[in-house]
């Protein structure tokens, strides 16, 4: 198979500032497989995770460089591929990976959830998200978001640098402004173990129903002391990036946010929502900076989840993709072979 790597630039509608920084745009990048005259589609986006970076620049060349190791293949030799692929980042990965899933269903004529078995009817509402903010201006952004979309659940990101205080301030701000839709909340790793338990029975009150990564990567072991004391689900992120992390962190969490970036593709997605599945953990499929190609091909999978976080791609001016639509607040699988993602009509 011939194997084609492109970069794109996509620029968000409104930036978005988590514990960690602000990102207003991304370059991320195409992957094409062709075998047999069918073109198999993936998607990289760049992300970072404490001293795991995976850049753009990082990615493309790790492509290129598995590129002609992996001629020889055909789509179909997924389990020898992946043997081949291994130590690449795992974003890259997840292209290759994605692509070959997407061959396949047009190989087949079908869409991915179709050949899976799955009940696109199954799938529950995304949220979206609410960056960290003054008060004010997460108010403004809630109004955005339910200007031009149809949204049920707001994700909100606390974490602030200012401490728990200018959290909480925002969080009020952001109740007021939408007092019936559902909060989730996501510190992305923002709180010390003292400040995870103070708004943990705080948030409560205001109505949220879980926090995603509380506490830093690397500081699992206070997982256990937190979902003792927390009345809210737990769940990890950033703390989970593959199923073999799963185990560990099963009895101290109660889900995991599973994301194409960080698993390497749905080939190893399927094999965590098992493994979450078999230690009685909830699931919960997230993004980074992608674009509908990678949301969509997540979205294959949402039948399985319980909660879905895939957002970025509506938060983009322009996405040079088309595939799952927003419809009452959900994502809205076509019948299109493979991922069901085109090109969009601007980029044609």
């Amino acid at each position: 198979m011939q194997i084609h790597v492109e970069k794109f630039t996509v620029n968000k509608r409104f930036p978005l500032t988590i514990s960690r920084g602000t990102t207003a745009q991304t370059t991320n990048i195409w992957v094409r497989i062709c075998e047999d005259n069918i073109e198999g589609w993936g998607e990289a986006s760049p992300f970072g995770v404490g001293n795991h970076r995976q850049s753009t620049d990082i990615i493309k060349q790790a492509l290129l460089e598995i590129a002609p190791l992996l001629q020889k293949f055909n789509p179909m030799q997924r389990q020898e591929i992946e043997a081949v692929t291994n130590k690449i980042p795992t974003s890259a990965k997840a292209a290759l990976d994605m692509a070959m899933h997407d061959w396949l269903g047009k190989q087949a004529g079908l869409p991915l959830w179709q050949l899976w078995g799955l009940d696109p009817n199954a799938i529950v509402p995304t949220s979206v998200t609410i960056g960290i903010n003054t008060p004010e201006a997460a108010r403004a952004r809630v109004r955005d978001w339910l200007q031009f979309t149809d949204i049920k659940i707001l994700k909100v990101k606390l974490g602030s640098p200012d401490g728990i205080n200018a959290d909480r301030k925002m969080l009020v701000a952001v109740r007021e402004e939408a007092p019936s839709l559902q909060l989730y909340v996501d510190a992305n790793g923002g709180w010390s173990l003292q400040d995870a338990q103070l708004m943990c029975n705080w948030l409560v009150d205001m109505g949220v129903e879980y926090v995603e990564q509380p506490l830093l990567r690397g500081e699992e072991r206070n997982l256990t002391q937190l979902k003792q004391n927390s009345p809210l689900p737990i769940f990890v992120d950033e703390s989970c990036f593959s199923s073999t992390d799963i185990p560990q962190l099963a009895n101290c969490v109660d889900g995991v946010n599973i994301k194409l970036m960080k698993s390497g593709g749905l080939s190893e997605a399927m094999r965590m929502v098992h493994t979450a599945r078999s230690h009685s953990l909830r699931v919960m499929f997230g993004c980074y900076s992608d674009s509908s190609l990678a949301n969509t091909a997540a979205c294959q999978l949402a039948p399985l989840a319980d909660y879905l976080d895939l957002d970025s791609h509506l938060n983009l001016i322009d996405d040079p993709f088309v595939g799952a639509s927003l419809q009452q607040g959900k994502l809205i699988l076509n019948n299109l072979p493979g991922l069901g993602v085109q090109r969009s009509a601007s980029c044609a």
